[in-house]
């Protein structure tokens, strides 16, 4: 058993690596995954300007990447739609609609002129054996610019992933540049389907993005989707229209998909439906707002790291720096030994050197002849003359040195000469170089990559608020059910996004999401639809004390099916209700020398606090016997009923009352105050006085 563990996880180890390195993550350096490298690789030895068959183009692959035709055959097309290395003819499917590419014998690609400019140079470029040892494949390629930020990348290994969206040509590059002089940048994805997104939530590679479709409206009655979030086709857009519609959280009556080129789905509103109310709504319920969470993992330096989009764009930043500067010490090295050798050929032959060798008659002598022909020419000279140098003037032929044109000769020289000042000027001023190469690259390319994908700040739209109310909720009071399905003795109207909400009378509540038929054990104070800003009243008692508590407050923040305590254990509930404009009123317990034993206090008088609070004494330490809720409801203005006109007897009966003196009036009040004062005297001592003082 323990050999098999050591055999397990050494070969689960090879194969994590293999994986992590070789099939899912990409290369930091070139931006690139292996099967991709292989493609253009692929693409670069067949490259002879005209197209190529893609399936000739697998095939090739093949010899390089053994894991299937299938898996090369997708890559080179997700490639080749990114548009930046690959040039497409044919059918390589359609990122809106989703269509699948043609079988790969029916198309054709080639090399851009951008892969050529930025990806490839074999003098620069490691090679290592392929895996059956046939072929040299190359290492990484030496690229100019972030690819990765370019094409973006998505891959699972073992243990770890990676998602890294893709970003506008012109963007990336001017971000290099200032990274080359030290400036700060901020970059933000783009995407080939446009529509738009908000970066709010988004920094530097990490955070989420939210994307959204472009609709328009059209007419009175139509919305049409013109551009469509990245990750989405019009085929899953419709899917989830019509889902939302089935659902009814949307109502339309018909859906027409016109995408070509360009997306254009057409939606028609049902009926007392408006069109931005249906444009929320097609943003809350479908994927017409989708959201995307950025993990940037990659393979630096042969190590699988997360990094940011700033440390992407610095680290190739400094790559191309020691591209450039390989690249000119190279091209130094090869203007130098040009200028070496036809500094050499002039002297040869415009000394006729050659005339030196007519009486030697070995090898030997004839190339000691050569060599002290040009030793007196070469005195301030500073490079070695070797025996291949000599053996080589030995083959110019008699026609190169008939012809031999010295002031051409001279001109080409001087040409060298000067570009390899350049080379140096270069080499000396590689930022500089680095930022001209960069923005070389920008006039030829840049006009192609214009952003497509706009930068905007949404406002949240609440799903529940948008959502249509299309389902009845009922609660049976005798059997403690409720939900969607039961028909009781009360019913709201609710989505299937609304929360159920009830409190219990032991101090008890507790949010439950929508459903069909739910059993609510213990008795029940309220129930009903959850709203999170509704303000709910309570008084409650001390059982110990006896104390009385009044509270207003809101539920708010929840976690689902979790139980929570509105009052704090060992308490009375004494009234529970919805919030309203009511009046407590309340007798205390008899007790001596009592002066008042009536209180009344107004529930919008006690301030709203959060649902955890104890909330204030109703009335100090005195003890509660009775406790009684007066509602006052005031009618709406709007709802106040309109005075009618007076009729002439009414009118002249108001004018009568109007007219009468104030004598007239003191003395009626006198007389009904002795007739009240008597009332009350005959009933004094029969029956105690509630109101009264003891």
């Amino acid at each position: 058993m323990t050999g098999l563990r050591n055999l397990y996880e050494n070969n689960f180890l090879d194969f994590a690596s293999y994986v992590i390195k070789e099939r899912a993550i990409p290369d930091a350096a070139d931006g690139l995954k292996p099967v991709q490298r292989r493609i253009l690789w692929s693409l670069l030895e067949m490259d002879d300007g005209r197209f190529n068959k893609v399936a000739n183009v697998i095939g090739h692959a093949m010899r390089y990447h053994p894991h299937g035709d299938q898996s090369i055959g997708a890559a080179l097309v997700a490639l080749a739609n990114r548009s930046y290395f690959i040039e497409r003819q044919g059918n390589f499917g359609n990122i809106l609609t989703g269509d699948e590419a043609s079988a790969p014998r029916y198309i054709e690609c080639r090399l851009t002129p951008l892969a050529r400019d930025v990806l490839f140079n074999n003098d620069v470029t490691s090679f290592e054996q392929s895996y059956d040892g046939r072929n040299r494949e190359p290492l990484l390629f030496p690229a100019k610019i972030p690819v990765l930020l370019l094409l973006g990348a998505e891959g699972i290994a073992v243990g770890m992933s990676t998602k890294i969206l893709p970003h506008n040509f012109n963007e990336v590059l001017r971000a290099q540049i200032s990274a080359l002089r030290n400036q700060e940048f901020t970059l933000y994805p783009d995407f080939q389907q446009g529509g738009a997104m908000d970066v709010s939530a988004y920094e530097d590679g990490s955070g989420r993005i939210k994307c959204r479709a472009r609709i328009e409206r059209r007419e009175n009655k139509k919305v049409v989707i013109t551009q469509i979030p990245f990750g989405t086709t019009t085929e899953s857009i419709i899917s989830s229209i019509e889902n939302a519609a089935r659902k009814g959280r949307l109502k339309i009556s018909s859906i027409d998909d016109f995408t070509t080129d360009s997306a254009e789905i057409e939606i028609t509103v049902a009926r007392g439906v408006s069109a931005d109310e249906t444009i929320q709504r097609l943003y809350a319920s479908t994927d017409c707002e989708v959201v995307h969470t950025s993990n940037m993992m990659v393979i630096m330096d042969g190590t699988p790291v997360e990094v940011t989009v700033s440390d992407l764009v610095r680290y190739s930043a400094e790559s191309l720096k020691k591209i450039l500067r390989a690249e000119l010490q190279l091209e130094l090295k090869g203007l130098g030994d040009r200028l070496h050798w036809m500094t050499l050929e002039q002297i040869f032959v415009e000394n006729r050197l050659y005339k030196l060798i007519e009486e030697c008659p070995t090898l030997e002598e004839v190339r000691e002849a050569v060599f002290s022909g040009l030793e007196p020419f070469l005195k301030d000279y500073d490079k070695e003359v070797t025996r291949e140098d000599v053996d080589r003037l030995l083959a110019l032929k008699i026609r190169r040195i008939s012809k031999f044109d010295i002031e051409a000769h001279r001109r080409e020289i001087g040409e060298i000469k000067s570009a390899m000042r350049l080379a140096r000027k270069r080499l000396k001023h590689l930022t500089d170089y680095a930022v001209e190469v960069l923005e070389g690259f920008i006039e030829n390319y840049g006009k192609d990559h214009h952003r497509l994908t706009s930068i905007e700040e949404f406002s949240d739209i609440d799903k529940r608020e948008v959502a249509i109310a299309n389902l009845k909720l009922g609660w049976e009071q005798e059997t403690g059910f409720i939900g969607t399905s039961v028909k009781g003795d009360k019913s709201w109207n609710v989505s299937e996004l609304d929360r159920i909400l009830y409190f219990l009378e032991d101090g008890t509540y507790r949010v439950i999401p929508m459903q069909e038929k739910y059993m609510i054990t213990g008795r029940v104070l309220w129930c009903g639809p959850c709203d999170r800003e509704k303000v709910y009243a309570c008084v409650y008692r001390n059982r110990k004390t006896k104390i009385a508590y009044v509270k207003r407050f809101p539920t708010g923040g929840y976690i689902l099916d979790r139980e929570y305590r509105f009052v704090p254990e060992a308490s009375e509930i004494m009234v529970f209700m919805e919030d309203c404009n009511a009046v407590l009123d309340y007798w205390f317990q008899r007790v001596k020398r009592m002066k008042t034993r009536k209180g009344e206090t107004s529930l919008h008088d006690i301030s709203v606090k959060g649902v955890k609070a104890k909330g204030v004494q109703l009335c100090g330490k005195k003890i509660i016997s009775t406790l009684k809720v007066v509602q006052h409801q005031e009618l709406p203005e709007e709802e106040e009923p309109a005075e009618e006109e007076n009729t002439p007897e009414e009118s002249a009966s108001s004018e009568a009352k109007e007219s009468r003196s104030i004598e007239e009036i003191t003395a009626e009040a006198e007389v009904l105050r002795n007739r009240m004062s008597s009332i009350l005297k005959k009933f004094e001592g029969d029956t105690p006085d509630l109101f009264g003082e003891e």
